[in-house]
């Protein structure tokens, strides 16, 4: 997310400006496992980079989903108490928002928090209201932010890990597959691995430890359970297993907070289930882990400082954007503007783009619409009337916007249209999805993958004799 954002702002200018990703497709790092909830500004400490650019950031975020086309709510969030000693810590909360100027934050009696959220747990004493916090899809804004820099100009690679990178007088040399970039300039938001960039050009900052959330997202019928986010009373590391309503309806618990070495730990465990519905029960006692109906992890890249680390290094040309966990979502427009900012006092020439398109259609979701505007499409295009995934109403004609816009995968047709999101998640139209992929992009259905090399999901018959299966 971050690194999309940067490259959105920087195509504001007439700038020569390349976006390098290891994924086949932006977004499928931690990214595409966020809980995707814009903070409202009132948690973070004071006295941090968090602190300064979580609400700086909250209120970009309304004029990019308007501009961008992708989904956007300000749902808010309760962060509740149980007993007198949660209660002094919402009154700590309550007050950072005050400082901050931050609208609406108050406290909530039970008698209040019962009219506004019902199904929460009875044993709550008191919560803080912050009416500024929402929820989007942070993998449909990642798509966006980018289709938007490559319509300004942005080279984009993608499957192309950095390997290398050469510091000289001249600037910087860039070894990212293919050809090396030549560059005045690099910024370093490489999530979890942003050390190991670092120490490419010989750097001994930032140290980045891995912490791993699960998360588990449950069926659409307790779509309406609540209506904000709810938090439990923090801890200093952590915010606790949340109760999220996602843009998109589902309900999601978690995420965990896990110290891992391995970077890549992205499996989810049995301990890490029972936590966090227990936890989650705790807060909404109707919640079941029989209504789960997928399961995922991330991993933050949590900095040295438990902070931030943006800014110029020592290294001349290289900047960083690194350490960016929660709330680095929400405020990541805001670190896109101090970044180009930065780049700017050292002497990048911010010279305007006149041209510069800042708005994108917006997909057409058959889910969302009306069933006369969906018949009125169908007429027009009868790719409109034919569903591919049942469970949440995508059509064949949104399978092909989302190919066109460039899903090569089949994870990147499931975050642009949700097929494959909903309850059978994906029984229905897998197959379906790597027919419609293949005739697009004139591959072999075995050459069709779930998210890049690796992650194939059938092998030609004629194959079978010779393929080596991994283990």
């Amino acid at each position: 997310m971050i690194g999309c954002a940067i490259a959105r702002e920087l195509t504001r200018y007439r700038l020569d400006v390349v976006l390098v990703e290891s994924e086949v497709e932006v977004g499928f790092g931690t990214s595409k496992s966020n809980s995707g909830i814009i903070h409202g500004g009132h948690h973070t400490e004071p006295g941090t980079l968090k602190g300064e650019l979580a609400w700086a950031g909250n209120q970009r975020w309304v004029r990019l989903a308007q501009e961008l086309g992708f989904g956007f709510r300000r749902n808010g969030d309760l962060t509740v108490a149980f007993d007198e000693a949660d209660v002094e810590v919402l009154e700590k909360i309550a007050q950072q928002g005050r400082d901050r100027d931050i609208p609406g934050v108050e406290i909530w009696g039970p008698d209040k928090i019962r009219l506004e959220e019902p199904n929460l747990n009875q044993d709550i004493i008191a919560a803080v209201d912050g009416p500024t916090a929402g929820v989007v899809n942070p993998y449909e804004a990642c798509f966006a932010l980018v289709e938007c820099a490559v319509a300004n100009g942005l080279g984009l690679r993608v499957g192309a890990p950095v390997t290398a990178i050469e510091a000289g007088g001249d600037g910087l040399l860039v070894h990212a597959g293919g050809e090396p970039i030549e560059t005045q300039f690099v910024i370093n938001a490489a999530g979890v691995h942003a050390e190991k960039v670092a120490r490419m050009v010989g750097l001994l900052e930032p140290t980045i430890r891995g912490r791993k959330g699960e998360e588990y997202l449950l069926d659409k019928r307790l779509a309406s359970i609540v209506q904000r986010t709810i938090f439990p009373c923090p801890t200093p590391t952590s915010k606790g297993i949340l109760v999220i309503p996602t843009f998109d309806g589902t309900i999601m618990v978690g995420p965990t907070a896990q110290a891992v070495e391995d970077l890549e730990d992205v499996a989810t465990t049995a301990v890490g289930a029972a936590t966090t519905f227990d936890l989650a029960r705790r807060l909404v006692p109707g919640i079941s882990e029989r209504d789960c109906i997928a399961e995922f992890a991330g991993v933050r890249a949590v900095a040295g400082n438990n902070d931030f680390v943006v800014g110029p290094t020592s290294v001349p040309g290289f900047f960083n954007a690194a350490g960016i966990q929660s709330p680095g979502l929400t405020a990541a427009p805001a670190i896109a503007e101090m970044l180009v900012h930065m780049l700017g006092e050292a002497g990048l020439d911010l010279l305007p783009r006149p041209e510069f398109k800042r708005t994108m259609p917006r997909p057409v979701h058959a889910a969302s619409i009306s069933v006369g505007e969906l018949t009125e499409m169908a007429e027009r295009d009868r790719r409109f009337a034919r569903v591919v995934c049942r469970c949440e109403l995508v059509t064949e004609a949104e399978i092909h916007d989302a190919i066109d816009r460039g899903a090569r995968t089949l994870d990147g047709l499931k975050f642009r249209t949700r097929a494959g999101m909903g309850r059978c998640q994906g029984g229905f139209c897998t197959s379906r999805c790597m027919q419609l992929l293949a005739a697009e992009s004139g591959a072999a259905m075995s050459d069709i993958t779930k998210r890049g090399d690796g992650s194939w999901l059938v092998l030609d018959r004629n194959q079978l004799g010779t393929a080596e299966v991994p283990t």
